[in-house]
């Protein structure tokens, strides 16, 4: 793992407390792990480049999935069955695309990330509309779970997100979940996946360990709460204006150049 040791800025501890916190809260009450804000806020608020900031975001994210996991497990709204066949294709997808995204260089990794931003608000906003064909029942929904799975992976390794923004609807238009149930089983299905990729990306020397202890502080409340007012409230004004956040952050990344590397 990096440290200050190697001569990139020290990132003050409040700093990165305060992007676990917004992180976790938002990852814990949309069932996405929190990637999708914690990478913009790494690089922008830490100043981390695009690689350390993906490799330090999925351990974030699989703090997030555990505590998450937990508050809506506690709640009856996680699908243990469901979030294990998404696991089984996740993780060699995970630990493949991990792998290579050290190969990926970080201009082309920002524009992908920004459609990738974009995709994820667009995606939030219709997971109410999206058909529901009946719960997880028979081999053909077996499989389909396990394809899912391969597809968050390959998001989650190379981006350094849990990829829920893409497995939330997925259960929701395949198995038909209810929109809490959907979420608390993301965020226990991508738990394994993420720790997989959070450690190639370890070995490969993207994660900032200055950086990821006092994030996990935050992240561990704000996932706490985030999860505990999901099983609560409506969540409808929070996902739009979530989503509003997304389209500007992916904007921004794919208009502007990256930073010069470090």
């Amino acid at each position: 793992m990096n440290s200050p040791g190697d001569g990139r800025p020290v990132v003050p501890p409040f700093i990165s407390v305060a992007i676990g916190l917004i992180s976790g809260a938002f990852g814990g009450l949309l069932g996405i792990g929190g990637g999708a804000v914690m990478v913009p806020l790494l690089t922008g608020w830490a100043r981390l480049d695009q690689h350390s900031a993906h490799g330090t975001s999925l351990v974030g994210v699989v703090f997030t999935g555990l505590v998450g996991g937990l508050v809506y497990g506690k709640g009856a709204a996680v699908d243990w069955q469901a979030a294990g066949l998404l696991a089984v294709g996740a993780v060699p997808a995970t630990m493949l695309a991990a792998r290579s995204s050290a190969r990926v260089p970080a201009a082309m990794l920002r524009r992908f990330f920004g459609i990738f931003l974009i995709a994820n608000a667009i995606l939030l906003q219709f997971k109410e509309s999206f058909p529901v064909t009946g719960l997880l029942d028979g081999t053909a929904a077996a499989v389909s779970l396990v394809v899912l799975g391969v597809v968050v992976g390959g998001l989650s390794g190379l981006l350094g997100v849990g990829g829920g923004a893409v497995m939330v609807p997925g259960l929701a238009l395949g198995p038909g979940f209810a929109q809490q149930l959907a979420q608390g089983t993301s965020l226990a299905a991508m738990v394994p996946s993420s720790a997989m990729g959070a450690a190639v990306h370890a070995r490969i020397g993207h994660v900032r360990r200055d950086v990821v202890y006092p994030l996990l502080a935050g992240i561990a409340f704000g996932s706490w709460l985030g999860g505990t007012s999901a099983l609560a409230l409506p969540d409808r004004t929070l996902r739009t204006a979530f989503s509003v956040v997304l389209i500007w952050l992916g904007g921004r990344y794919l208009i502007r150049r990256p930073p010069p590397a470090r």
